[in-house]
């Protein structure tokens, strides 16, 4: 793009991000449709409001060679939106790019398989982590996104804020998961959250997450595609065949929990607002 075209980009996809946010979408959301307007206004070089019906058509047949229908999906999404708010335009959609309506089963573990999995994993942290996500059911972000505050150990619950369609729920906590997560913030001591990351003041780096459990799955042999979202499958196919399958599943764990960053786990634990879970009473109100 020339330096006038560049400059039309520009006022265009930030109209884009400001029409995203005006609509109330997701963070995630917010990052994928606007990556579809980058994107093509780079296969292109050339701002994306004058393309025509069969350029988008080459677009997306070059897109299909190169990513999964699911990226397929989310920058027809985008570009929709796009031409939606944006350039107040209509497109058939249908005409030029209609992803396959695929509805796959996705791959469970067995619970001894899970017990195996988290057993097996050798950073205490992802360990303490894989038990959290599979005995609350949770979704990785809602596990990585867990504070201090969420976690109620009067009424034994646990607040999940903002899960899917940004949503607040609250879930039972199993005496082992509160003992579990209790022993996992000795080793960080960290104000806010229960599962940080390593050197900042952030939650864990979802990508590290995901790349733990791929090695973790390749050591206990376990061919089958798994991600950490997986373990929320398992927990509720687990919990509706049987309700004492998650809880023998978790009798697994037996080896010693690691310590990690040099911390004492016999530490006494300082009195903060938000850590009554780590003294077994809820966090005071107000």
């Amino acid at each position: 793009m020339n330096t006038q075209q560049q400059r039309h980009f520009e006022a265009l996809y930030q109209q884009h991000l400001d029409n995203l946010i005006l609509q109330g979408k997701r963070p995630a959301t917010i990052d994928a449709y606007s990556r579809a307007v980058r994107r093509i206004s780079a296969f292109f070089d050339c701002p994306p409001d004058h393309l025509t019906t069969e350029q988008l058509r080459t677009y997306f047949r070059q897109l299909i060679r190169t990513h999964s229908w699911s990226a397929v999906k989310l920058d027809r999404n985008g570009l929709q939106f796009f031409y939606r708010y944006t350039l107040s335009k209509q497109w058939i959609w249908l005409n030029i790019v209609k992803p396959p309506q695929v509805k796959r089963l996705p791959d469970l573990l067995t619970p001894d398989e899970v017990g195996l999995l988290i057993t097996m994993t050798r950073q205490s942290r992802y360990q303490a982590f894989f038990f959290t996500l599979y005995s609350l059911g949770l979704r990785l972000d809602e596990g990585l996104n867990l504070t201090t505050a969420d976690i109620d150990a009067r009424t034994m619950q646990v607040h999940i804020r903002e899960g899917k369609g940004g949503k607040d729920r609250r879930v039972p906590l199993p005496e082992r998961t509160l003992a579990v997560m209790r022993q996992h913030w000795r080793s960080h001591h960290h104000p806010q959250w229960i599962f940080p990351g390593v050197g900042t003041t952030e939650p864990m780096d979802r990508g590290g997450v995901q790349k733990a459990m791929k090695q973790v799955c390749r050591d206990c042999g376990i061919n089958k595609r798994i991600s950490p979202h997986s373990l929320r499958h398992c927990y509720a196919t687990h919990n509706a065949g049987s309700g004492t399958r998650v809880r023998r599943a978790s009798s697994i764990i037996i080896k010693p929990w690691q310590k990690s960053g040099g911390h004492d786990c016999s530490t006494p634990l300082p009195i903060t607002l938000h850590l009554g879970f780590l003294r077994g009473r809820s966090p005071p109100s107000g």
